[in-house]
């Protein structure tokens, strides 16, 4: 096992391992390095950890020192001169009248050394303008050729999903992408749908390649010939997400149908002609790769399980009785609690006030044989002056007598 830092010069760079030489680095702590280009800062993104010896490119290089505050503030000067020599670069640029573009202008730790970055579609002759440079900034002048893809991950931007360019983000390193990959995933061949802003291929074509490459191996190639639980037919498109394919039947060739793989059996993979001497198996057993799935709900079939079960875990509540009173016990009786109730014989009301404050069950009045009429009570005149009186109970007391008003009738 052997200790060693990660550390990445660029946002979004490739990380490199050094050797911290017994020092104690944290993540985001900047250190100063030493590299085959010389003295470097760079952050650290992962702290002192071991790996396996075969995982580290020897010889490994050693770790100088922590960066300090006046480290970080040469390397913000450095930044400051970074952005005057591109402009200087440019205008050498169309004073010896070069195709090249300038993308990048990068100055050493030490300030010795001082590298512009260029892309360029020929070879350029600029031995004339590495010597100008040099002689302004008395510096060591190196001038690098890149292609598009390192100049898109350099300038950074958005790519067609709205998204940073993935390769400006967390790419240490490009995949080789071919126009084979669009095809095995059946997209569209227009340059302008699978180009990246960069021109070439769009690097998230090499992300699913693999998951379409082991369902191309399951899934048969279009012009299969194949046996289906509706009869035998020759497949005519493939989906290779969903993993179906579609077939035209020699019953029905007008009218294809869709299938899964695990419901068909490829007779001939590919084009060519039918395999001599066959015969189709029966309807019976070509109804045995039908694979069975479980019937459809009804709309709203869930929701109403659901209601059942939330009702029925309702029912299923202890309900508590409102009352312990038996229906014809009166009020006040059966409070206290490990008392019996014991029966009462009927005891007659006391005279005077306290019996009239009693109550007596009424008695019931006989009815009248029938066709005759019930006694009339004293001082009562008659049927008409009954309802009167009841009338009269309920709109309140009896209006005063008008002068000459009629006589009442006894």
């Amino acid at each position: 096992m052997t200790e060693i830092i990660s550390v990445r010069f660029k946002p979004g760079g490739k990380a490199y391992f050094f050797d911290p030489v017994g020092n104690q680095v944290k993540t985001g702590d900047g250190v100063i390095l030493e590299t085959s280009r010389g003295v470097e800062y760079g952050e650290c993104v992962k702290g002192n950890m071991e790996v396996e010896d075969d995982q580290v490119v020897q010889p490994l290089r050693p770790m100088i020192r922590i960066a300090t505050d006046k480290d970080k503030e040469t390397v913000e000067k450095n930044r400051a001169k970074e952005k005057e020599a591109f402009s200087i670069c440019q205008q050498k640029i169309a004073q010896h009248k070069l195709d090249m573009k300038l993308v990048e202008v990068e100055y050493s730790f030490d300030g010795s050394k001082i590298l512009f970055y260029f892309t360029s579609e020929n070879r350029v002759d600029f031995r004339a303008l590495v010597k100008e440079l040099a002689s302004i900034f008395h510096s060591r002048i190196e001038l690098r050729q890149i292609g598009v893809r390192d100049e898109a991950k350099m300038m950074g931007g958005l790519g067609i999903c709205g998204k940073p360019f993935c390769c400006s983000q967390f790419l240490d390193e490009f995949q080789p992408v071919s126009i084979k990959m669009a095809k095995t995933q059946n997209l569209s061949l227009n340059p302008t749908k699978i180009s990246g802003t960069c021109g070439r291929l769009m690097c998230c074509l090499k992300y699913e390649q693999e998951a379409y490459e082991d369902a191309v191996k399951r899934c048969p190639k279009q012009e299969s010939f194949v046996e289906t639980p509706d009869g035998v037919g020759t497949v005519s498109a493939v989906n290779l997400l969903r993993e179906t394919v579609k077939v035209r039947l020699e019953e029905t060739p007008e009218a294809p149908k869709t299938f899964h793989t695990c419901e068909i059996c490829v007779v001939r993979n590919g084009k060519g002609k039918r395999p001599e001497n066959y015969v189709a198996p029966p309807k019976s057993e070509l109804e045995k790769l039908r694979k069975v799935t479980p019937k459809e709900e009804e709309p709203g079939a869930a929701l109403s399980r659901r209601l059942d079960a939330v009702l029925g875990a309702a029912d299923q509540k202890e309900v508590k009785p409102a009352s312990r009173r038996r229906p014809d016990s009166r009020p006040g009786e059966g409070k206290q609690e490990g008392k019996k109730q014991e029966n009462k014989p009927y005891q007659a009301p006391k005279s005077g006030q306290e019996g009239k404050q009693a109550q007596r069950p009424q008695a019931q009045k006989a009815k009248p044989p029938k066709g005759q009429q019930a006694p009339k009570a004293e001082g009562q005149s008659g049927e008409n002056k009954n309802r009167y009186r009841t009338r009269r109970r309920h709109r309140g007391p009896r209006p005063p007598k008008k002068e000459g008003g009629a006589p009442k009738s006894e």
